[in-house]
C-alpha cells in the first residue's frame, strides 16, 4: 500500500513538474509572438514608407 502511495506521489510530482515547464516554455512562446508581431508591424511600415517613395518618385518621371 505505501508502495502505491508513494508511486503516485512521485507521479503527481512529475506531472506538477511537466505543468511548470509547459507554462514556462508557454510564456517563452508568447513573449516571442509578441516579438515576431512588433517586428512584422515595423517592417510592414517600413515597406509602407518605400511604396510611397517609389510612389512619389514615379509620379515625377517624365511622361513617355
Amino acid at each position: 500500500m505505501n508502495a502505491d502511495i508513494d508511486s503516485l506521489e512521485q507521479k503527481i510530482e512529475q506531472v506538477l513538474a511537466m505543468c511548470g515547464q509547459l507554462r514556462d516554455e508557454n510564456r517563452a512562446l508568447r513573449n516571442q509572438l509578441t516579438e515576431l508581431e512588433q517586428k512584422q508591424q515595423a517592417l510592414e511600415a517600413r515597406t509602407d514608407i518605400a511604396r510611397n517613395r517609389l510612389e512619389s518618385l514615379m509620379e515625377k518621371l517624365p511622361a513617355e
